[in-house]
């Protein structure tokens, strides 16, 4: 989740995986793939930074999970293709 604040200074979270589109004009409008609008204090980057940061945090978790699931070796060459791969093709 993504965490914002209002410009009342309440904080709430949202999915970022259903933001469409975020814009300043001039406040900061976060618009949501169904159509709600947010406006928040924070400024357009730092919303694009903390919804990488809370992507990268997914996909860590996901590859952890993986790794210690089936072995970081056979996990690894699951997800990434290392020995399955055609000849000259990596």
């Amino acid at each position: 989740m993504l965490e914002v604040t209002r410009l009342n200074g309440s904080r709430f979270a949202l999915n970022p995986d259903l933001i469409e589109r975020v814009h300043a004009a001039p406040d900061t409008t976060i618009v949501m793939i169904d159509g709600s609008r947010y406006i928040v204090a924070e400024t357009v980057a730092e919303v694009i930074d903390r919804a990488e940061a809370q992507r990268a945090r997914v996909l860590a978790r996901a590859l952890s999970f993986g790794a210690q699931s089936f072995g970081a070796q056979s996990f690894e060459a699951q997800s990434f293709g290392a020995q399955s791969a055609p000849e000259g093709v990596r």
